[in-house]
């Protein structure tokens, strides 16, 4: 099994128009992010137009639609969900017409109290019609803003009531609102090309819509777009905590977090799992896509030459997108295939971001003895799994998380591979020297910067 993230916003201004199409192209660089459903909501004198389905995006948007929602300003997103099944209704941006007008949103991260907030809302007469976090943040936005004389100052109301993650964008008729939450543990970053500005979880769909990367928003900062105008709504409150998982696995490597390149990341993990794990081989191949940055790190370190050793089906999405465990195990043969000529009669370093059940491991090691292999060592760029996640990465419970039941030598026993090895909890800490931003690293410690 891999883990998800579940999703990944986009939003813009551009007084020329065309905001949807460059909507669908920031999505097309943030599909990682989430396979399951997407959508664009567009502003266009005013009025609000949408068009959101399960989905990959190039899918679910034709030209004929795609025309359609031409605006000057646009929201996108890309799902996989967390809080909230795969439905069509749970599809965003969530779209909403209230006493005050419109309102298009969408969101990335979790909120661990969702069930008792929406009891709450509930008990004051609130009708939801998804089963979405998200259209709990919508509804106390758009309650707030019947006491706030503007979107933002709804905005800022509405989150100082709540508790978990977000990287959230906002459309109104006439503005456009990006926020985080006061822990930063999603990413999410500013930029312009010429009179337009653009916000993205990652600086990757800046680059895919030719948008020059401005800045990050700080965590619990808030910033409002009107006429062009941008203006901070709020200042950041804190250094932050961002998922450190970012840089190890859900992050494209050609993405800059918090002044940290993500392929730096993952090389400088690669070296130092090498250091930690050293063993006599004759490649080093990674797992694509996550792993194979921190495989070239630990060839370099090691000495040890790189290899492809496994080819990625390009048509398929990655692993973890397929809901279900055992479909999930049945997509590992159909997306990855050892290739014999890199692998057979070797030892080999197989090199991973992450082992959290050890099933898509043991598949592996299975493939890479088929073709051959001789040996096969696996080492994983992350540290062990100890705890789940309550904002926003679908990390299991403890019961399902292979290194809160089996010690090391038993995890490899049962992934079939001849030695294995971790990231230890001090190198994770010295992955990102760049970065200016802190960290949660509660999935692999058991301690978060926000209490549940």
């Amino acid at each position: 099994m891999k883990l998800h993230e579940e999703c990944g916003v986009f939003g813009v201004y551009d007084p020329a128009g065309n905001c949807a199409r460059t909507a669908y192209y920031g999505l097309f660089a943030l599909q990682h992010r989430g396979q399951e459903a997407c959508g664009i909501a567009a502003i266009n004198d005013r009025e609000l137009s949408f068009h959101k389905d399960v989905g990959l995006v190039g899918e679910t948007f034709s030209e004929q639609t795609l025309d359609r929602l031409n605006g000057t300003m646009a929201v996108g997103h890309v799902r996989y969900s967390t809080t909230g099944g795969a439905r069509r209704e749970n599809a965003q941006p969530l779209t909403l017409r209230y006493v005050k007008g419109t309102l298009a949103l969408a969101h990335n991260g979790n909120l661990p109290h969702a069930d008792e907030l929406r009891t709450q809302f509930e008990y004051q007469g609130a009708i939801f019609q998804t089963t979405s976090d998200s259209e709990l943040i919508a509804y106390a936005i758009a309650q707030a803003r019947l006491r706030c004389p503007s979107v933002e100052e709804a905005v800022c109301r509405a989150l100082e009531g709540l508790r978990g993650a977000w990287s959230l964008i906002v459309m109104s008729p006439r503005k456009l609102v990006a926020a985080r939450d006061p822990w930063g543990f999603r990413p999410l970053c500013m930029g312009r090309r010429g009179e337009a500005v653009v916000f993205a979880s990652e600086s990757c769909a800046l680059d895919a819509v030719g948008a020059k990367f401005e800045r990050d928003l700080g965590p619990g900062e808030i910033v409002a777009v009107e006429d062009g105008q941008v203006r901070t709504v709020r200042d950041p409150v804190s250094k932050g905590s961002l998922c450190v998982f970012e840089y190890i696995y859900f992050a494209r490597p050609d993405s800059v977090l918090c002044g940290q390149s993500v392929h730096e990341a993952r090389r400088l993990a690669g070296r130092f799992l090498a250091q930690e794990h050293p063993v006599e081989a004759d490649v080093v191949i990674g797992v694509p896509d996550s792993g194979l940055d921190a495989a070239m790190g630990y060839a370099e370190e090691s000495g040890t030459p790189y290899g492809v050793g496994l080819v990625k089906n390009r048509y398929i999405g990655r692993t973890f997108i397929t809901p279900g465990q055992g479909r999930r195990e049945e997509a590992v043969r159909i997306k990855l295939g050892a290739l014999k000529s890199c692998v057979e009669g070797r030892r080999v370093v197989m090199v991973d971001d992450s082992i959290v059940r050890g099933t898509t491991s043991r598949q592996l090691v299975t493939l890479l003895r088929e073709a051959g292999a001789r040996e096969v060592h696996l080492r994983s760029s992350a540290p062990p799994f100890v705890s789940p996640c309550w904002f926003g990465t679908d990390i299991p419970d403890k019961d399902q998380l292979i290194a809160c039941r089996y010690s090391t030598e038993e995890i490899r026993e049962r992934t079939g591979a001849d030695s294995l090895g971790f990231l230890s909890l001090e190198a994770l800490g010295r992955i990102a020297p760049r970065a200016s931003c802190g960290f949660c690293r509660g999935c692999f410690t058991g301690e978060y910067p926000l209490t549940v």
